[in-house]
């Protein structure tokens, strides 16, 4: 449980972060989040980096399930990071039931 809340205010506070006038450009790849041995990013392009050869999932952080590429919470969590999917089964995480 303590585990699942850092990560949500970590994860709230990379995407939430107050931009500056000098920060006007979206960059693809950003410095991952590190929640145990999970790295949490920001950007998919980022995720993919880090892990080429494997699956790029979006991960709920308050829940710790993760969704797929085309499916409906893939990106759109109110809390998540994008993931490696090989590293989010380590850590204890799993993907959705119901296919969204």
């Amino acid at each position: 449980m303590f585990r699942r809340v850092l990560t949500a205010v970590l994860v709230a506070a990379l995407f939430f972060a107050p931009a500056t006038a000098s920060a006007t450009h979206k960059t693809t790849a950003s410095a991952p989040v590190t929640s145990g041995s999970l790295q949490l990013f920001s950007t998919e392009a980022a995720a993919q980096k880090h892990c080429p050869h494997d699956q790029v999932v979006w991960l709920n952080t308050n829940s710790g399930i993760y969704h797929e590429k085309g499916m409906r919470w893939y990106g759109n969590t109110k809390a998540g990071a994008y993931v490696c999917r090989k590293e989010a089964d380590a850590a204890g995480d799993r993907d959705t039931r119901n296919g969204q």
